[in-house]
């Protein structure tokens, strides 16, 4: 039977490679967050630019997101941050 991951990125007969090599695990598909989970996330970055566990699990709670995706979101914001400075 043929069987799927449930990953968006996955397509009937694609002739790539998958992204993570040979040995390497499928990626995730890219996460598109709703323009109310970027404006709450944001305005607690506003406030501060690195999340504590518990306040991590509080966001990623509120905003049904796993807390990896939160994690990763204010990684990647701190960098863009960073290179307009």
């Amino acid at each position: 039977a043929d069987e799927s991951s449930g990953y968006e990125s996955e397509s009937a007969g694609a002739e790539r490679a998958p992204a993570g090599g040979i040995h390497g695990r499928q990626r995730r598909a890219r996460t598109a967050f709703t323009s109310e989970q970027v404006c709450r996330m944001e305005k607690t970055f506003q406030r501060q630019k690195y999340l504590g566990p518990s306040e991590r699990k509080k966001l990623a709670a509120a905003l049904q997101l796993s807390e990896i995706q939160i994690k990763t979101w204010f990684q990647n914001r701190r960098m863009k941050l960073k290179r307009q400075i």
